[in-house]
């Protein structure tokens, strides 16, 4: 049988997930291609031994605890609560990282943070009429989610200083109401945004929760890059500074942890009035839509992410510290190679700039050509380097001529390899 693609879901024939696809297959065409295209962790901080050291630490926790072995076995091996099984652990490391406390019953421990962005979605935009704000340019993963969903997104751009504008939050917000429809929520990722690199200042931050409380607006905080700043001191989350329970907060185990286990979680401690008159957790109503996805997170991901926040006192900022210092080490030699490859003669006559992100994983080179997908082979091709076109971040289009250069995964010999390749193909 043969199904006409126009008999499936629309979002099957976006572009958006056309270019993701060719980015990978671009990848395994140019294998000894310098990829500054993933926004993947540095393997060198894995070790196959320490997965069954964690869940050892989880399992001697439980004993701990005064579970018996049916009590264990049960744990690990049969479906679990759908809220999560190490919300304890996770609400502890938040009050010693982030200075937040939260209620583990406000915790829901997903399959990723991407399930936690869909079930947030799908549980806050209840009709046609709610339309999803974004700061611009923006993760594909949300903007992915939302049309898997049929969510109309309106974008936001982003200020200089990155995360939108208080003031431009304000003024998308009464246009969408202006139009009869409901501005729901805004997702934004204050801390090293992904593609921008971008971080917002507190007092935006703090601009930012007091327009969505006026405009009764939520917020949906995306906080995966938080803990690797290239400068000393750290800025609150937005939902360290929500004062109102206006703030969703997503969070993710694969920057801090490890990406394989899957694991991320969401804080919804907004209160959810019932007909009945009853009242319950946003939290609660994530969990019912999680029960009709994906059941439960896997027990033996959670056991061993709750091993590794055990092992380190649950505190990961302190269990990063070497991967901030790699990666913030990473960005000084990104920038200082485009700097002494492209100094300011050569930039202004070629047409080039970047931002200079104070850490994270991403900076964003804006150059004078298309830098589409066949802008990207010919580079892997000529000169054995790749990166992502920033176009696909752009909801409502945008970005044709910039680019975004990730070093995470990189080693530093690999970056000033790959920005000397990459000058190359900008001079030619």
């Amino acid at each position: 049988m043969t199904i006409p693609l126009a008999d499936l879901h629309a979002s099957l024939a976006e572009p958006l997930l056309d270019a993701m696809t060719f980015l990978n297959e671009v990848t395994t065409r140019y294998p000894d291609a310098v990829s500054f295209a993933p926004g993947r962790p540095y393997e060198g901080f894995f070790e196959p031994e320490d997965v069954p050291a964690h869940l050892a630490a989880y399992l001697a926790h439980l004993a701990d605890r005064g579970l018996d072995r049916d009590a264990v076995r049960t744990a690990l091996f049969q479906y679990g609560p759908t809220k999560g099984i190490i919300n304890e652990l996770v609400a502890r490391t938040l009050a010693n990282d982030e200075d937040l406390t939260v209620d583990p019953e406000a915790l829901v421990v997903t399959v990723s943070a991407q399930e936690g962005m869909l079930l947030t979605l799908r549980a806050l935009c209840a009709g046609p009429d709610d339309v999803l704000l974004v700061s611009s340019p923006c993760y594909v993963g949300v903007t992915g989610a939302a049309r898997l969903l049929d969510l109309t997104v309106r974008p936001v751009p982003e200020g200089p200083d990155g995360g939108p504008d208080p003031e431009t939050f304000r003024a998308a917000a009464r246009a969408v109401r202006a139009e009869g429809r409901r501005p729901r929520a805004l997702y934004v990722v204050p801390d090293f945004a992904n593609p921008s690199g971008t971080s917002m200042p507190v007092a935006a931050r703090d601009g930012l929760l007091e327009v969505a409380a006026e405009e009764g607006v939520l917020v949906i905080e995306d906080n995966p890059y938080g803990f690797f700043s290239r400068t000393p001191g750290r800025r609150p989350t937005l939902k360290a500074l929500d004062r109102h329970r206006q703030v969703v907060h997503l969070g993710s185990f694969a920057k801090t942890c490890f990406p394989g286990a899957r694991l991320g979680y969401v804080i919804a401690d907004q209160e959810v009035a019932r007909p009945d008159g009853r009242r319950g957790l946003l939290a609660d109503e994530l969990a019912k839509l999680k029960s009709m996805t994906t059941v439960n997170t896997p027990a033996l991901s959670q056991a061993v992410i709750g091993g590794m926040l055990l092992t380190h006192g649950c505190r990961l900022r302190a269990a990063n510290a070497g991967a901030t210092a790699h990666y913030a080490a990473g960005m000084d030699t990104l920038l200082r190679e485009l700097d002494r490859h492209l100094p300011a003669s050569v930039r202004r006559r070629l047409g080039v700039s970047w931002n200079r992100p104070d850490g994270g994983f991403f900076a964003v080179l804006t150059v004078p050509f298309v830098a589409d997908e066949a802008a990207m082979e010919r580079c892997a091709r000529d000169h054995g380097v790749l990166w992502t076109p920033m176009a696909p971040f752009y909801p409502a289009g945008g970005g044709e001529q910039r680019l975004r250069l990730s070093v995470s995964s990189l080693t530093q010999s690999q970056i000033i390899d790959g920005v000397a390749k990459l000058a190359a193909f900008l001079a030619a």
